[in-house]
């Protein structure tokens, strides 16, 4: 049996970036074509093998609950109107996952939101993914992340390279030995300013840990932004135990900030077999269009 059985997925977040669409509702909700992004992190889970999954919420996100359950009402109309594939993919949502809920209760930071999965996660390693990061479901980086924990029995943070002018947005890590893809973490800083970065590979929003992150969770004190920083509390796990990161380098949409979403949205409406080859000529003759204008 894998070690890793559990997921924990933060979406206490405001949002305030998407306002005024995330007044009313989650900005996990927002839909990237026509499915939420979250539901693009639930099935990332689920590919990498992880059906119970916890969600972090607040205030006004009970959409997202309701959009991981049964809606009858629905389903009866679906199946008198003949569309059986759409009531497929609906139950299928409901089905594909043991998804459980807890509230932050108020927004301390993602390291205060993981550190209330600790009686939900018990004395087990879990992953924990984040929203802002929707990967391809080509992607295979979760899965190579499980492997690794399960050959070294410790935590494994995702890394990706950026311009040393973007660091500041990430957790930024000092890497030492490597391995292939594989790196040993031996220092890691909360959104570093390009001079002070120890590098310009950034940590992404997929992490495998063990469970002794909950013990750093508890020392750990506010950081940037007067948040308490996972980032903070992976620095203290440092000096007890070794931490790895695992390098990649595609199939990332950032959905972090309104161009990011668009782009994101584009692409992955592109890699559809029913939209791409006629949203694809759409865009080449808009773009001719803008040209001539």
């Amino acid at each position: 049996m894998r070690s890793v059985r559990k997921a924990v997925i933060p979406a206490a977040g405001l949002g305030t970036r998407f306002l005024p669409a995330t007044k009313a509702q989650p900005k996990e909700m927002l839909p990237l074509v026509d499915k939420p992004a979250i539901q693009y992190v639930v099935e990332e889970a689920v590919r990498a093998g992880i059906r119970d999954i916890l969600i972090i919420t607040g205030r006004g996100k009970r959409t997202i609950e309701d959009h991981f359950d049964r809606t009858f009402e629905l389903e009866v109309t679906l199946e008198a109107s003949g569309k059986h594939e759409e009531l497929k993919a609906m139950r299928e949502i409901a089905d594909m996952a043991d998804i459980h809920y807890v509230r932050q209760g108020e927004a301390k930071g993602l390291g205060h939101a993981v550190s209330v999965a600790r009686q939900h996660v018990g004395g087990e390693a879990f992953a924990v993914l984040l929203g802002d990061d929707v990967m391809d479901e080509r992607s295979h980086v979760l899965e190579d992340m499980l492997a690794i924990h399960e050959r070294y029995g410790r935590s494994v943070v995702a890394l990706k390279e950026v311009t040393r002018s973007k660091i500041s947005f990430y957790g930024a890590v000092r890497a030492g030995s490597a391995e292939g893809d594989l790196v040993r973490i031996e220092e890691i800083v909360e959104k570093p300013g390009p001079e002070e970065a120890p590098s310009n590979l950034a940590v992404m929003g997929r992490y495998v840990l063990t469970p002794e992150i909950f013990d750093a969770l508890e020392v750990v004190q506010p950081g940037k932004g007067g948040e308490l920083q996972l980032t903070d509390a992976i620095g203290i796990l440092l000096r007890e135990q070794t931490v790895y990161g695992y390098t990649f380098e595609t199939g990332r949409y950032d959905i972090g900030k309104k161009l990011d979403y668009l782009k994101a949205t584009v692409e992955l409406a592109l890699e559809r077999e029913d939209l791409g080859p006629e949203f694809r000529a759409f865009l080449a003759e808009l773009v001719q269009r803008k040209r001539l204008v």
